[in-house]
């Protein structure tokens, strides 16, 4: 046993993220683990780009608000103590809703090192179709 202590803060690319976003990695995937885990905090509005996983990824919100969603147009809104998982290869993005910043466990496991396929930023417009989808959601809880 012992202690894991985070990695250092870095700012997320902009190949890969919108706005201002910040990562401190968790645990890295060390043979015969295939776990990779990172803390990735997220300004108002800011967003991972469109992106899938080989083996699927689990997010766990642990501070603030934020949304996640799929090229079919599904959006599920996150606060903190919720767990979404996206499965093995589905397109997705995540990031924090307009007003509010979150904070969120990333934990994938790596297939032979791979753990993303990076697609394109996820444009203005569909950011606000995904936000706007989610106001009747957040009136109710």
């Amino acid at each position: 046993m012992h202690l894991a202590v985070p990695g250092p803060t870095s700012k997320g690319p902009t190949e890969k993220f919108t706005g201002d976003v910040y990562l401190n990695a968790l645990h890295p995937g060390e043979s015969p683990s295939r776990l990779v885990a990172a803390m990735i905090r997220f300004a108002p509005a800011a967003r991972t780009h469109w992106h899938s996983h080989p083996l699927g990824q689990t997010l766990h919100c642990t501070d603030g608000k934020g949304l996640v969603a799929t090229r079919d147009g599904k959006v599920i809104i996150m606060r903190a103590g919720d767990t979404v998982h996206t499965p093995p290869g589905e397109d997705h993005w995540h990031g924090a809703t307009q007003n509010t910043l979150m904070c969120h466990l990333a934990l994938v496991e790596h297939d032979d090192g791979h753990t993303a396929t990076w697609f394109e930023p996820v444009s203005d417009h569909d950011y606000q179709v995904a936000h706007a989808s989610t106001i009747p959601t957040n009136e109710q809880r």
